[in-house]
């Protein structure tokens, strides 16, 4: 098995805890007011957050499975997204809602979660050009 890659040259990526949605609030605020996009067994909401940086709150519920599936597909989740950040829109607060499946693999979140942020990045930048723009043109529906 190969060692982890230390050279200096490569990014050092974490997951801390100004990267994790933790209040109750903040959760109610992606379900109500942020943009949403079913990727699979995924159902990602997305909201700006008018941080530099991007945060994540999981929600799994008991229909998903024992508490190790639950516990894998959350830690892989985590994983996806820490992974993710350096190359995605930053200034956003995505909320997962998993529904009930067969734990995927590392990858298979990496691309859902990947399609689905790409997603909402491009409804909201939209909708705030729509915003800047007037917004009451034909066709515009906010």
């Amino acid at each position: 098995m190969d060692a982890p890659d230390t050279s200096a040259d490569a990014p050092r990526l974490h997951f801390r805890r100004r990267h994790r949605i933790s209040r109750s609030l903040d959760y109610q605020a992606a379900y109500k007011q942020g943009k949403r996009k079913p990727r699979g067994p995924l159902l990602v909401f997305a909201r700006p957050n008018g941080l530099d940086h991007a945060r994540l709150g999981l929600s799994v519920p008991r229909r998903v499975g024992k508490a190790t599936d639950r516990n894998r597909a959350k830690r892989r989740l985590r994983e996806a997204f820490r992974l993710l950040m350096p190359t995605m829109p930053p200034g956003y607060d995505l909320v997962i809602a998993v529904r009930p499946h067969t734990t995927l693999t590392l990858a298979e979140y990496q691309d859902l979660l990947a399609s689905a942020w790409r997603s909402l990045d491009r409804d909201w930048r939209r909708h705030a050009a729509r915003q800047q723009s007037g917004g009451d043109g034909p066709g515009d529906h906010s």
